[in-house]
């Protein structure tokens, strides 16, 4: 089992999601947070005033999945999110020790 965890920009979430769907991706979280990598931020013009904004708005996509599915989710948000230009995101992959369902009391693969 793994846990997979995707920066992307905002405004790709609803593709990625459809992506995740159509290759059977059972479930995710979504929550928006602000960050920088590389690019440290930008400069934007405001109302004439010049101001820097150092965190940008990015989406966190957390995903728990079977090894089997790993390969496929990566590449299904890799060729979704991309857009070739600074800020795309990246992802990274964990393993999971040990998942329950809290429902059911399901053990992990089944708990996915």
């Amino acid at each position: 089992m793994k846990l997979i965890t995707a920066l992307i920009k905002p405004f790709k979430l609803d593709d990625v999601r459809e992506a995740l769907a159509e290759i059977g991706c059972q479930g995710l979280t979504v929550t928006e947070v602000r960050g920088f990598g590389r690019q440290k931020g930008h400069t934007e013009l405001y109302r004439g005033a010049e101001y820097r904004v150092d965190f940008l708005p990015k989406v966190k996509i957390e995903i728990a999945t079977s090894d089997a599915l790993v390969e496929r989710v990566v590449e299904a948000i890799t060729e979704t999110a991309h857009t070739g230009n600074i800020g795309d995101g990246k992802i990274f992959v964990t393993a999971l020790e040990h998942v329950v369902r809290i429902r059911t009391g399901e053990v992990d693969d089944d708990a996915i």
